[in-house]
Order: structure tokens, then C-alpha cells, then sequence
């Protein structure tokens, strides 16, 4: 399984941008996909995930403001991120194959993913 991110960069507040994720030899069928961000000094936090149902959960911090999605066709996960802030700036992670169970927003899930991409930074001045 390979998880691969791009779309980073840098952007002012208030501004937008979309992370994309490619998913290479992976079955999402009961399983997770989440977008998983680590600012500066900080652990890693659960910021959005799709079930392979399409349900989506959001944090607190980036509802309203981010949207995840997916390409089934192209096995292609992605976060839409609007109304930047200077708080979001962040190493994002795709990450993917939680067990069942498990919260994929909590501080279990950062553990228990199986998969993770190599991240794609985002910095909002």
C-alpha cells in the first residue's frame, strides 16, 4: 500500500487550497481514510476522514472549512481547505486501514492507522 500526498503549499489567510492523496494497492472497503496534520511542536491531530460509505467526520477547529472527498475511479482522497488560517499551517498526512472501532478523529486512530503517506506542508501567513 502506498499513500501519496500533494498539493501543499503556501497561501495567505483566508485563502484556499486542496491537498490530494493517491492510494496505491489499497481495498478501502470498512475502512477509513483521514487527513491527519502536525503543526510545529505539536502532535499529530485528526482533522477529517471518509468511511467507504462517503460519511464524513470533521475536528471542531476546521468544520464549516474543510471538505474531504473522494474518487473511487481514481482511488484519490482529498481535503478541500478554505478559510485558511495561520493555525492550520501544518504537515498533513494522508492515512489509511484503521480498525474497526476505532474513533478515526481520536488519539487512538494516530496510533492505529496502518498506512501513512509522507505528508505535504501547508503555510498559511
Amino acid at each position: 500500500v502506498q499513500l501519496v500526498e500533494s498539493g501543499g503549499g503556501s497561501v495567505q489567510a483566508g485563502g484556499s487550497v486542496r491537498l490530494s492523496c493517491v492510494a496505491s494497492g489499497f481495498t478501502e472497503s470498512g475502512n477509513y481514510v483521514a487527513w491527519i496534520r502536525q503543526a510545529p511542536g505539536k502532535g499529530r491531530e485528526g482533522v477529517a476522514a471518509v468511511d467507504c460509505g462517503g460519511d464524513t467526520e470533521y475536528a471542531d477547529s476546521v468544520k464549516g472549512r474543510f471538505t474531504i472527498s473522494k474518487d473511487k475511479a481514481k482511488k484519490t482522497f482529498y481535503l478541500q481547505m478554505t478559510s485558511l488560517k495561520p493555525e492550520d499551517t501544518a504537515m498533513y498526512y494522508c492515512a489509511a486501514d484503521l480498525p474497526r472501532g476505532v474513533d478515526p478523529l481520536g488519539e487512538d486512530a494516530i496510533h492505529e492507522f496502518g498506512y501513512w503517506g509522507q505528508g505535504t506542508q501547508v503555510t498559511v501567513s
